[in-house]
């Protein structure tokens, strides 16, 4: 019998001590989670690898639509945790076994090979050829069935990798880089400021691949600002839980905050006190969720309010909670670049209005002090203003594959 599955290798987690079956577990469930919006597979683990198996109608009744290890497979890529992951057949560890299924198999990707190598992985030290003979052996038979072909250890067109585990043999072509990372949720929880912008999306993205849980809050200052552009933010918390998972998105109302300190603060402050603002609402509403910490796109000297001088008075705002800033050493091509790797730049550039550019003077502050911002607040009802906008705040949850 050679069954067709999907081999995915641990990353760090497999280097963890005591705690690491809490790693696991996490992942696995993560990696269940992820496949059920596909079909019905079942999921195992065993010496730092996961294996995933679709399952036959029998086994899954209400299996239904297009369930295959090609949509699964896509699904398996994007799981942190894993830094690899394979389409691999699975036979009897039985030398001749091992040598029909890689010739039958993996009969497309032989046949348009010029050169190969074959390396083996002898996890079971109970089978009775060792992992140079092996290779050798099955490369020789391999050029008997295919003699177009000629071997070449340094570099092959295709690299034919040998498993011998446990429970069976394993064949494939070789893997793919999949996300890498820790899982989702196996570090607590961060709440992302997401705006309709490039660099957001990919803040979230790389904390969720230090295995955070994300949630995202999202400012929106209507009428000033559009059903459309609201829209676009959600498709982008979407487009995260690609890779992050369930989002929780939280939509606040903002255009109260901004009206006051456009009325009542000198309008080159203007900018600052509106980041001040934002991550007080973050803060407030993070510690509700259980979060951890709060996560900003911002990236060091990109603009006016990311100055150095700019990021520590926006910090002096927050109270318990601290600041991730994942971007905060690249340059806009380094976040572009991971922006088109995970599929959120195009919605990104999509035009729309921005709660931020609201208002915003002609010549911001670029090196405010706190005394100097926290003398502008004193006009402000400070509390009031956030406990209203905390209050009003609207909770929707997107969950991968389907909105509740």
């Amino acid at each position: 019998m050679r069954d067709e599955l999907i081999l995915l290798k641990y990353g760090e987690i497999a280097l963890k001590g005591l705690n690491r079956r809490g790693f696991e577990a996490i992942l696995l469930a993560n990696l269940r989670h992820r496949l059920r919006r596909v079909g019905h597979f079942s999921v195992s683990a065993a010496q730092s690898t996961a294996t995933v198996r679709l399952l036959a109608p029998a086994e899954a009744p209400t299996l239904g639509g297009p369930a295959t290890l090609d949509r699964a497979f896509d699904e398996c890529l994007r799981v942190f945790g894993f830094t690899a992951a394979t389409r691999a057949f699975c036979c009897p560890k039985d030398f001749s076994a091992i040598c029909e299924t890689a010739a039958d198999c993996l009969r497309e990707p032989l046949s348009a090979a010029s050169t190969f190598k074959v390396e083996t992985r002898r996890a079971d030290k109970r089978f009775p050829m060792t992992s140079p003979e092996l290779s050798s052996a099955l490369g020789g038979y391999l050029l008997e069935r295919y003699p177009h072909l000629r071997v070449d250890l340094h570099r092959p067109d295709l690299e034919l990798r040998v498993e011998i585990r446990e429970e069976a043999a394993y064949v494939h072509g070789g893997a793919r880089p999949a996300a890498g990372g820790l899982p989702v949720s196996s570090s607590g929880r961060g709440t992302l400021l997401l705006s309709g912008g490039i660099d957001s999306p990919v803040a979230g993205y790389l904390m969720a691949r230090r295995g955070l849980r994300i949630d995202a809050v999202h400012f929106q200052s209507a009428p000033y600002t559009s059903a459309r552009a609201l829209a676009k933010v959600e498709e982008l918390a979407r487009l995260l839980s690609r890779w992050a998972g369930d989002v929780d998105f939280y939509v606040v109302p903002f255009t109260q905050v901004q009206e006051a300190l456009r009325d009542r603060c000198a309008a080159e402050h203007f900018t600052i006190l509106t980041r001040r603002f934002m991550m007080r609402i973050a803060e407030r509403l993070a510690a509700q969720a259980g979060s951890g910490a709060l996560i900003t796109g911002e990236s060091l000297g990109q603009v006016a309010s990311q100055t150095l001088d700019g990021l520590t008075v926006t910090n002096a705002a927050l109270e318990r909670l601290p600041a991730l800033r994942p971007c905060i050493g690249m340059d806009k091509e380094d976040i572009v670049a991971i922006a088109r790797r995970i599929g959120t730049f195009e919605k990104s550039i999509e035009p729309y209005e921005d709660c931020c550019a609201l208002f915003a003077p002609k010549h911001p502050k670029t090196k405010p002090r706190v005394e100097q911002v926290e003398a502008q607040e004193l006009g402000l009802d400070v509390e009031a203003l956030v406990s209203d906008a905390v209050a009003r705040t609207e909770l929707r949850l997107i969950r991968y594959g389907r909105d509740d």
